[in-house]
């Protein structure tokens, strides 16, 4: 879903001579059919005003998409700005922009977290870089029109208020900073993004592969499916036994033959230790193997930490 879509020069128009907080809040009540915060309203204010100035420069056409609040499938999350466009190869490219107010954090000991002041105090959240990457994930994993359409994803993180610090670009961090590169306040940094935004989108696509990711099909990739598969094989403790088989099949079945006309539900009991987890898993990995969406839930945060180590990464 696209709430906000122009092309650059629609875009720096906007924020030269339209208060773009406010017609990109139109645009979202017109979308979604919601009104949005006044923090957020505030948010576009600032920190696009600050994108526009990375993107004033000559080297960067005209026609290169510009999206705002691009929604992420299979979450209810929101991509701060999209860049679509061609890089000197003609490689179709989209550049994911996490955008941050933040002007400090605290370095936590978990993996990809930091600790900022957000709202009435201090929370733990997941680093900026972590966040642009996982959302490039998403869009790699379930979007058809990324792995099947030759649209390359890449991320990365603006904290335009940012002073370099040493804590936020911690080697604690390094990983997912690498994935998705940090640019933070000054013009060092600004012409950092500058190049990174030309090397990848430096020819303009007048907004078409931006209609393609959002018109892109939604479902799991095979890499996706592949990775999955491979975190099961030959582990004794995703072995099904005696009924957790026969309900196995079942449950299969019948998600292969439900369609929109004739929905199907299955709901599968048991008490603790009977194998409810593995089950779930199980049909997890095979109802997105063959191409259906498959989601696991559970208020137990311990086998979801053990999936998401395993998977991380790949």
């Amino acid at each position: 879903m696209l709430v906000y879509v122009a092309d650059k020069k629609q875009f720096l128009h906007d924020c030269d001579y339209e208060d773009i907080e406010d017609v990109i809040q139109t645009k979202f009540k017109e979308v979604t059919g919601k009104r949005v915060s006044q923090a957020e309203v505030k948010s576009w204010q600032s920190s696009l005003s600050y994108l526009a100035k990375v993107l004033r420069d000559d080297e960067i056409a005209q026609d290169i998409g510009v999206a705002v609040e691009l929604h992420i499938p299979q979450s209810s999350k929101r991509i701060d700005v999209t860049l679509s466009g061609y890089d000197n190869e003609g490689h179709k490219n989209v550049v994911v922009v996490e955008l941050k107010q933040w002007e400090k954090a605290l370095k936590s000991d978990k993996d990809g977290i930091v600790v900022t002041y957000l709202g009435k105090g201090q929370r733990e959240v997941v680093h900026p870089s972590y966040q642009a990457w996982s959302y490039a994930t998403l869009l790699e994993g379930f979007n058809e029109a990324v792995y099947s359409g030759g649209i390359k994803v890449q991320p990365c993180a603006y904290l335009h208020n940012y002073s370099r610090d040493g804590v936020i670009d911690d080697q604690h961090y390094s990983d997912y900073i690498n994935k998705a590169p940090l640019f933070l306040k000054g013009s060092e940094d600004r012409d950092r993004l500058r190049e990174f935004i030309k090397k990848h989108v430096k020819h303009g696509d007048k907004r078409a592969l931006l209609y393609e990711l959002d018109s892109g099909r939604i479902r799991p990739s095979k890499a996706l499916a592949d990775s999955l598969k491979a975190l099961m094989e030959s582990k004794p403790e995703f072995i099904l036994i005696d009924e957790q088989k026969e309900i196995y099949e079942s449950t299969l079945a019948a998600a292969k033959s439900a369609s929109p006309a004739k929905p199907k539900v299955v709901i599968i009991e048991g008490g603790p230790g009977t194998g409810k987890t593995v089950l779930a898993i199980n049909l997890m990995v095979s109802l997105t193997s063959a191409g259906l969406t498959g989601k696991y839930v559970s208020k137990n945060a311990a086998p979801r930490k053990v999936y998401e180590t395993k998977l991380a990464g790949t």
